[in-house]
């Protein structure tokens, strides 16, 4: 179990890419007050919480509903997260989170914790997939250590962004956008090799 937990807390890092937040944060909160900032911040990372739990206890289900298996959905969630990973690699804008229209309108926002933040930054499509992917599968009534575990990592990294988002303007002058690009690189080739183990078990799965 604890090989598990260390995984999904690996590939849920580098799917919400926390590093990524920050000089997006950073840009959107420029000129702002520390009060403001912080108040987004906070309020983005609880939103995205919430959005994740719907998900994970409710995403199974759904799925079900809609006659589509739980191994279609890894090999789709393998494919997208690869698509996450080749993104990170070339540090190109992330077209599988924001469009160009999507991030013009986040600049006209007064409030920009629920778009763009919360959604599709923290609890984007890479985000839902992965938690669809390791939750999903696991029954709260007879894994409920496992299920708690996972729920653990998950905040472990919201978390984790809350406070890098809190400390947005010392570390962007600190690390800059070419630190964070490089960190992003060397994550993608990781969450690169994980996708495609993702997609060769949904296929070793279905056949």
């Amino acid at each position: 179990m604890l090989g598990q937990l260390v995984k999904f807390f690996i590939v849920f890092f580098v799917v919400v890419e926390p590093l990524s937040i920050v000089p997006i944060f950073s840009s959107l909160t420029t000129g702002a007050t520390e009060d403001y900032r912080r108040r987004m911040a906070v309020k983005a990372v609880s939103i995205a919480a919430g959005i994740l739990l719907m998900f994970s206890l409710g995403g199974k289900p759904f799925l079900a509903a809609m006659g589509i298996t739980v191994q279609a959905f890894r090999i789709f969630g393998g494919l997208l997260l690869f698509l996450i990973a080749l993104e990170m690699v070339f540090a190109r804008e992330s077209g599988t989170r924001t469009s160009t229209d999507e991030k013009a309108e986040s600049l006209r926002r007064a409030d920009i914790s629920v778009f763009p933040l919360a959604f599709p930054l923290i609890a984007g499509p890479g985000a839902l997939v992965t938690i669809l992917l390791w939750v999903g599968p696991v029954s709260i009534a007879e894994r409920p250590l496992l299920f708690a575990g996972l729920a653990l990592c998950a905040a472990l990294v919201l978390a984790i962004t809350l406070g890098l988002m809190l400390v947005a303007g010392p570390l962007m002058r600190i690390v800059g956008v070419t630190g964070a690009n490089v960190a992003n690189r060397l994550l993608g080739v990781v969450l690169g090799a994980l996708s495609v183990q993702f997609v060769l078990d949904g296929l070793r799965s279905s056949f």
